[in-house]
């Protein structure tokens, strides 16, 4: 893929360079030539041929973090003061008056 990427932005810079040595040429136009007939077109085939991947990636990513998450709420109900925390008294203290 990479091959087909680096072929069209090499035909784009010499319709490019055409452009911009041509009698009624012009550099804007050379650079408006390489945008449109290179740059733009192979952005766009690139985003959209690596669709699959992202997706894929999203969809790991997702079940890593559900993963986790369920290993995570396994081992707090196993041990329940794992977190660290004082346990809270059962009964509130009572406060004398004076």
């Amino acid at each position: 893929m990479h091959l087909v990427v680096i072929a069209w932005l090499y035909v784009a810079v010499m319709m490019a360079v055409a452009e911009a040595t041509n009698t009624n040429g012009t550099i804007l136009g050379a650079v408006f030539t390489f945008l449109l007939y290179g740059l733009i077109p192979v952005a766009l085939v690139i985003y959209l041929m690596s669709t699959p991947a992202r997706r894929r990636a999203l969809r790991e990513r997702e079940v890593a973090e559900r993963d986790a998450a369920i290993r995570a709420h396994a081992a707090a109900s196993v041990a329940p003061d794992a977190c660290g925390e004082t346990s809270a008294d059962a009964v509130a203290p009572v406060r004398e008056k004076s």
